[in-house]
């Protein structure tokens, strides 16, 4: 079987002072990323978007806005110890930005993927994203010829 790349979505909630819902990973302490999901069969990029965004955080279109949509996709390979555990060889992604509509939204995590989160500085997350992911978390936070608005 060749070896494929998984397509999702990467999801960004900016609050309204500019940072950004960060979540730490269950299976690795001290791992911050963004929500993040495959994509179904059949299933547009923005509605895995949505879906996703409440399966990991219980946020909806009650709390938040979609703003913008990434043109293009990241992609990135799992390092070698990472793919002996998985199908794919990596994954590739659509991003999607989307905004609190008020300041004292607070996620309620699944408690599968995901234990802990927090509001941080784009630069802050950057800091704490994992290696493998950085590229693709640097492009789209520190581009605005990246997104369009949806």
């Amino acid at each position: 079987m060749a070896a494929t790349f998984r397509a999702g979505v990467i999801i960004i909630v900016e609050h309204p002072d500019g940072r950004v819902l960060a979540c730490e990973r269950s299976d690795l302490a001290g791992a911050w990323q963004f929500p993040q999901g495959g994509i179904d069969d059949k299933e547009a990029p923005v509605d895995a978007a949505w879906r996703e965004l409440q399966e990991e955080t219980g946020l909806t279109a009650r709390e938040v806005d979609l703003r913008s949509e990434s043109l293009g996709w990241t992609s990135y390979e799992f390092p070698a110890g990472h793919r002996r555990l998985r199908r794919h060889l990596g994954q590739v992604h659509r991003w999607f930005r989307f905004s609190a509509k008020n300041a004292s939204i607070e996620p309620v995590l699944d408690n599968v993927e995901f234990v802990s989160w927090s509001w941080m500085a784009s630069s802050e997350l950057l800091e704490v994203v994992a290696d493998f992911r950085k590229p693709g978390y640097e492009a789209m936070l520190l581009s605005t010829e990246a997104w369009r608005d949806v």
